[in-house]
């Protein structure tokens, strides 16, 4: 019995850890502030069109940089929504609002807002936990090794083919919304920042969850082109 519940309590201290973790360690350790009257107006209009609905929106300061997994080189540019349903705060660096033009905004708000709706984060976490969950069985001898590593084997194979289901659907979210030229020219624009091609998939990337950004821009360029 208390086995059972030392391998309940990793699953739910994993899944919290990843659900909720991320939104903890943005409200406490990055510089934030929040949205003046004219950001807060012009953010309202962009989750409006990009169909994203959260119960808070911060703005970050300082140096750094990601979009969506591409870097720029010219100061922080991250838009992200992190925390549990009922919880979710979009957190935006101030070179979104400055610098990127209200297309490529609405493109990268409306990626978040796919995912969002397919719960990617949520499926992350649930994941992790299984995973998790699974190792400390192994590790407190409550399953044979055989049975828990095989069982290990095929969760983790199922997490990398499902996670990438989850994100292109999230992303096939987003181009219903706005477009998937929208989208993927949003994409394309954050990599031009960085001076880099968007990565493809090769053998090296088999095993992430997360698909290559050169292949879900492809993914929205054929789809694009499908429309007409």
């Amino acid at each position: 019995m208390l086995t059972v519940a030392f391998l309940v309590g990793v699953a739910v201290v994993a899944f919290l850890a990843v659900e909720v973790g991320p939104l903890y360690a943005a409200d406490r350790f990055r510089d934030l502030r929040e949205p003046t009257a004219t950001e807060r107006e012009r953010l309202a209009s962009l989750r409006g069109t990009a169909g994203l609905d959260v119960e808070r929106v911060a703005i970050e300061t300082g140096l750094g940089t990601v979009v969506d997994e591409t870097e720029t080189g010219t100061g922080r540019v991250d838009v992200g929504v992190r925390g549990p349903p009922g919880r979710r705060v979009l957190f935006v660096t101030e070179s979104v609002l400055d610098e990127l033009d209200d297309d490529v905004a609405i493109g990268l708000l409306a990626a978040e807002a796919g995912r969002v709706e397919t719960h990617y984060g949520e499926f992350r976490a649930v994941a992790i936990a299984a995973v998790l969950a699974i190792l400390a069985a192994i590790v407190t001898v409550a399953v044979p090794f055989q049975a828990g590593f095989a069982s290990l084997v095929a969760v983790g194979i199922a997490a990398f083919w499902v996670g990438r289901r989850v994100q292109y659907a999230a992303d096939d979210r987003a181009a219903d919304a706005v477009g998937a030229g929208r989208v993927a020219d949003a994409f394309e624009r954050v990599a031009a920042i960085r001076g880099v091609e968007p990565e493809t998939g090769d053998w090296s990337t088999w095993f992430e969850v997360q698909p290559p950004l050169g292949d879900r821009i492809a993914t929205l360029r054929k789809r694009a082109e499908e429309e007409g």
